[in-house]
This record gives C-alpha cells, structure tokens and sequence, in this order.
C-alpha cells in the first residue's frame, strides 16, 4: 500500500517531469541531402551486374544520434536529427539560412561537390558547423577551404599517403598506375603519384584504360597488353567505375600485387577491422541500418559524436566554443581505430589513422611504424601546415 506521504511525492513529481523535459535545451543536427543525387544512381555494368553501389551515409548520422540521447539526458539536453532533403530546384543555401534562423547550427552535408564549395564560401562568416562527410578532394581542403566547413572523411591525400607508407614498407618501390578516363580517375590518380614522390617511390609508367570491347584499342582494354612492356613490383588503379578494375587482379602480364581501387583499399573504415571496440559499433550501425558500414557512414557518425563529445567536455551548445574545442589539443576523439582523432587547426581535416584492406580483412593500419612527424605521428598523412594551401583566416 502506497502512504499518503509517498503518494504526495508521486503527484509532485509526475507534475513536475514533464517541465522538467519541456525546459531541456534541444541542439539539431541536420542531414542535408538531395533526393534525385545521382552520385547514388546505381551503375550497372553492360551485362547488367550491379557495381559499386552506393548507400547515403543518413545511417551513420543516426547511430550516432541514437547512441548520444543517454548523454543528452545526463547533460540536460535533447539531441535531434533534422533531415532535409532538398528539392530538385532548390537551392541548399536558402533551406540552411531558413534552418539558421530557427536556431539550426550543424549541418552535415550529402550533397555534389560544387554545392559544398560554393555553401563553405557562402557562409564563411557565420557561426556554424558545416561538415563535409562525403568528398575526399584535397582542394576542400586547401585553397578552397572554408573556416566553416570540417572533414571527417580522410582527404585524398590521407588515403594515397597510407597506401604508400604501406608500399615503402614492403619494399615495393616500382609502381605501373593503371588510370581510367573520368574525372575521379585522374583526381585520384595525381593524388598517387604525388604521394608517390613524397616518400620516394618510382613511377615507371601511367597508362590509361579504355572501357570498350574495340579491338583498335586492346592496347588500352586488354590487361596482359595493358600491363606488358614495363619493370614493376606494383600496379596503382585508379578505376572509380570498376568496371574495368575488377579484372586486374591475376591477369597482370606478370604476378604483381594490385594497389588502389581494386585489390589492397585505402579507407577511413571497414566492416572487418576487429580492434579497438570496432566490432561493437559495426554492430550497432548494422542493427540500425540492415547492411556494413562504409567510409562515408563512419564520417557521418564521426562529425555527430565529436560534436556531442565537444558539447559534453566544455558544458555549452555555443558554436564558437565548440570550434575552438575542435580544433584545440584538448580534443581526443575515439575514433574506434586506435589512436585519438583530432582536428588540424590550418585545415579542419580530421585527422585519424586510416585502413588498409582487401575485400574481407584489413591488412593494415597507417601510419605505419618508422613513419615520424615532429608533433603528431597521424600529420604523416596528408597535407601538413608547411604545404598546405588552405587560409582559414
């Protein structure tokens, strides 16, 4: 039986709860997208395979969200994820000026690449967060940076500085690159070979593919022909399609490892990395989402939980505070593979280890053992502060 006194206090606090609730401080994080996106059209190769195919990284934003309510509660808080998907003719500028104006200040961006140069110059001034969690150009990332704008997907330069790092540690110095005709292609072609030159490897030759069945051009669409006539201990692949790729392992003209797009993969994150409470959050993501995590996923997770780490460190949703928290020392971000992330204050990359991986096991973790920098061993990949481009003020 229930005495009075306690029955008393019940009523009390059954009144008193949900005032209680109604006074937290809500803090949004907004997911903006585009619904007809067609960097998430599926490819399908002429006979019909499906290749590569790509996932919004909307699930890795909302394991995050879920695993940060608990916090939220303990800090008096409640943390929404607001997400936008923008109309074919509307422009991303106007809905996040819209969401500003009813309080919104941390937006994680799934959108082309010309949309987030032109939103991080656009809103250079203002006091909000824009992370970039799907593009890994190293123009973002120097000349066309942004004060505002954060990356919590490894540059371009990261993933080719891992590769690298790998390749000098096998010895495996004479590199043929394999390139094909898009745009990516070249992008992450060039960001090789300068990596290449930075920890002294030899590129004996570049040649490029062709995807096509025309005899006239088995010179650029036949493997064996494709990879004759040169002395190497590695072929880079630059194939951002796959198409073609996916035939280069075993049917080089001679036994040769495969690097790049095919075969060993550089990346922020891989379903079979086993350490570092790893498997944990592989199973939570996939609970949440029904399939692996991916790279762009992780960024998506990554960019919520440091700033939810950020609010609870520092005890303030004020976004001055939480950039200057950011790109402090004082930030030790888990980021689940070994070592604490951080953020470069010359360039607001994330900087963090990064996988190297086959298919169904991770071969390795960069940077590798002997590969020094003089403030932060993670700085050994990617562009440091000396050659960086980028002018944050």
């Amino acid at each position: 039986m229930i005495t009075r006194p306690v029955l008393s206090f019940l009523v009390v606090l059954a009144m008193v709860a949900p005032a209680v609730a109604q006074t937290r401080e809500e803090f949004t994080f907004v997911y903006v997208m585009r619904g007809n996106d067609s960097f998430y059209e599926s490819h399908r190769a002429y006979t019909g395979l499906r290749l590569r195919d790509r996932h919004r990284p909307l699930d890795g934003a909302r394991t995050a969200h879920r695993e940060s309510k608990i916090l939220g509660r303990a800090l008096g808080m409640r943390f929404t994820l607001s997400e936008e998907d923008l109309a074919q003719d509307e422009q991303a500028l106007d809905r996040i000026r819209s969401l500003m104006e009813q309080g919104a200040s941390v937006f994680l961006l799934d959108l082309p690449l010309q949309e987030v140069q032109g939103l991080a110059r656009a809103l250079a001034g203002e006091d909000i967060i824009l992370f970039n969690i799907r593009h890994g150009e190293d123009s973002l990332r120097g000349a066309g940076c942004s004060p505002v704008l954060f990356h919590t997907l490894p540059s371009n330069a990261m993933r080719m500085d891992a590769l690298s790092q790998f390749l000098v540690k096998k010895d495996w110095k004479d590199v043929l690159v394999l390139q094909g005709q898009t745009e990516n292609d070249e992008v992450i072609s060039e960001a090789f070979r300068v990596s290449a030159r930075k920890f002294g490897l030899s590129i004996v030759d570049v040649r490029d593919f062709v995807l096509s069945n025309d005899p006239r051009e088995r010179d650029q669409n036949n493997i064996v022909l494709l990879t004759a006539g040169a002395d190497y201990d590695v072929v880079f692949l630059a194939d951002s399609i796959g198409e073609v790729g996916r035939y280069v392992p075993f049917n080089t003209k001679d036994p040769r490892p495969v690097v790049g797009s095919e075969g060993l993969i550089s990346a922020a994150w891989h379903w079979t990395w086993e350490r570092h409470g790893a498997p944990q959050l592989n199973q939570r993501f996939d609970r949440k989402a029904k399939r692996r995590m991916k790279d762009e996923d992780w960024a998506a997770w990554a960019a919520v939980k440091v700033v939810v780490e950020s609010i609870s460190r520092n005890k303030t949703s004020a976004v001055p505070q939480i950039v200057d928290f950011m790109r402090s020392d004082d930030l030790t971000f888990d980021s689940y593979k070994g070592a604490p992330a951080s953020f470069r204050p010359w360039n607001n990359q994330m900087r963090q280890p990064v996988l190297l991986h086959v298919h169904n096991a991770v071969v390795g973790r960069a940077p590798f053992e002997g590969f020094l920098h003089q403030r932060n061993t993670l700085d050994s990949l990617g562009s440091d502060e000396s050659e960086s481009l980028c002018r944050l003020h």
